[in-house]
């Protein structure tokens, strides 16, 4: 069976066309286009605003037009992640989606869900006329995955809606009234290089097979962060023989645990025996440890035949290896107010040793602007310590839940009818854009949900078939029920 005959159908077929178009963040250009080909195709007013945002409008249909104008909100980027066993090119191809029993999945990609699922949902409604609802404002904003820029730079004045509805939440059972904060830590420190002696092999460790996820919504999942893993594995081969690194690569989005991470290494003939069995050793050890969370952890050690020209000094790699480890990593402090939120947490998404330069990528989030700042802070200071330069930037405010919102009792009320359940009211640890949104829109009240999705970012990503059909009946009843105008 082939996902556009899925239902609702409507949905899955927006969903299909959008994952046909190329959209990485900060590089939305044809997306972006096919949304504005999309918007005036309708006959639709379709504005793009000064930083790349697409709004189209629609007026209310018969019989709604005094009810208030709503404002449904979603980002068409997504992220771009692969199999390193997987041959694909996302500048070029199409996301290959299939059914799997209870749900959509990609072949070895990324799938784009997150947020495709959203703009889908928004494109059925303004492509349809059988859905009764007020006036729309679909703001499809840019870059949400790689710094949110398209909402920080939101023309405001381009919308009137006093109610958003965010299409962004990956549990069909929850509605999120708050979200973290968050900034990007990058480091970079230039060390220095020494010849390989004659006598030296080269050899490639190379760790994969790791879930990953969202940094945010997983932090406190306790999977594997395949960078602070091949450390682990790095030092302990220090510990016997005198092992260089020539080069390392792990990670690969701002945003996502490290899956996978490769170092190039390179040591004395008489030493290699001694090495290898110390690195399988304590693979086998992490193995164990990870169990669980991570049963297709794999770790594989190749003799390369070409030797490189250079391998770090022994001075740096003794500093780059040590402040990797003392990195702080994952859930910081969790939440005193919200049983079970994660408050503030660090990712290091990615580090590199590559000609000379020693750089590292990493996220903070938290809940409470002091939180972030705290653990910003942690970050910077460690990285001071070995001389490093640290830039740290795509500062964005957390949004803070309003107990008082309107559009959440409505949200209830109607959940309740339709499902006879009660919905999870959550804030969650993902950055979702309605923080900044707010400082464009502040008097709008917002809240946020969706379809459930699992594993976002992720070439493991997938949404649950039924959800979808639940979001769509939800997300119709309730535009169908928005309060009249004040």
């Amino acid at each position: 069976m082939s996902v556009r005959n899925l239902e609702p159908k409507l949905v899955w077929n927006h969903f299909e066309d959008l994952n046909a178009v190329p959209r990485p963040s900060k590089k939305e250009e044809k997306i972006r286009q096919f949304m504005v080909d999309f918007g005036k195709g309708l006959g639709l007013e379709t504005i793009v605003d000064k930083i790349g945002n697409v709004i189209i409008k629609k007026p209310a249909a018969k019989g709604f037009e005094n009810r208030e104008t709503v404002i449904l909100q979603t980002h068409i980027d997504m992220v771009h992640q692969k199999n390193a066993t997987t041959d694909f090119d996302f500048s070029t191809q199409g996301i290959q989606s299939f059914i799997d029993g209870e749900w959509v999945k990609a072949k070895g990609t990324t799938l784009g869900a997150d947020n495709g699922m959203g703009v889908a949902a928004a494109m059925s409604l303004l492509a349809s006329n059988d859905y009764p609802h007020p006036a729309l404002e679909a703001l499809f904003t840019i870059d949400e995955e790689t710094g949110m820029t398209g909402a920080k730079l939101l023309d405001g004045s381009k919308l009137s809606g006093k109610i958003l509805l965010n299409l962004d939440t990956e549990d069909d059972d929850e509605f999120s009234v708050g979200c973290a904060g968050g900034i990007d830590t990058n480091t970079f420190y230039t060390y220095a290089e020494e010849n390989v002696p004659a006598d030296f092999v080269s050899l490639t460790f190379t760790l994969s097979g790791l879930k990953g996820g969202h940094s945010g919504m997983d932090i406190n999942l306790g999977r594997g962060n395949a960078n602070l893993l091949m450390n682990r594995i790095l030092y302990a081969g220090t510990q016997v023989a005198d092992v260089r690194l020539t080069e390392l690569n792990g990670g690969s989005l701002r945003n996502a645990i490290p899956r996978e991470s490769v170092a190039q290494v390179v040591v004395a003939t008489n030493q290699k025996t001694a090495l290898v069995n110390c690195v399988n050793a304590y693979a086998a050890i992490i193995k164990h440890e990870y169990n669980v969370t991570e049963p297709d952890l794999k770790f594989v050690v190749t003799e390369n035949k070409i030797n490189p020209a250079a391998m770090i000094s022994k001075a740096d790699q003794e500093k780059i290896i040590r402040v990797i480890y003392t990195t702080p990593n994952a859930v910081w402090k969790m939440s005193e107010n919200i049983p079970g939120l994660v408050e503030t947490s660090s990712s290091l998404a990615k580090v590199i040793v590559k000609e000379k330069q020693f750089t590292t990528q990493s996220l903070q989030r938290s809940m409470v602007e002091t939180g972030k700042e705290d653990i910003a802070n942690a970050i910077r200071l460690t990285y001071e310590l070995i001389g490093a330069k640290v830039v740290q930037d795509g500062a964005y405010p957390g949004w803070a839940p309003n107990p008082d919102s309107k559009i959440l009792k409505v949200l209830e009320k109607q959940y309740v009818s339709l499902f006879n359940d009660q919905p999870k009211v959550k804030a969650c640890h993902a950055g979702l854009e309605c923080g900044i949104l707010g400082e464009h829109l502040p008097n709008c009240d917002m809240i946020s949900f969706g379809p459930t999705i699992r594993n976002p970012h992720s070439p493991d990503e997938k949404v649950n078939i039924k959800s979808v059909q639940k979001f769509w009946q939800f997300l119709t009843k309730v535009l169908e029920n928005i309060p009249a105008k004040n």
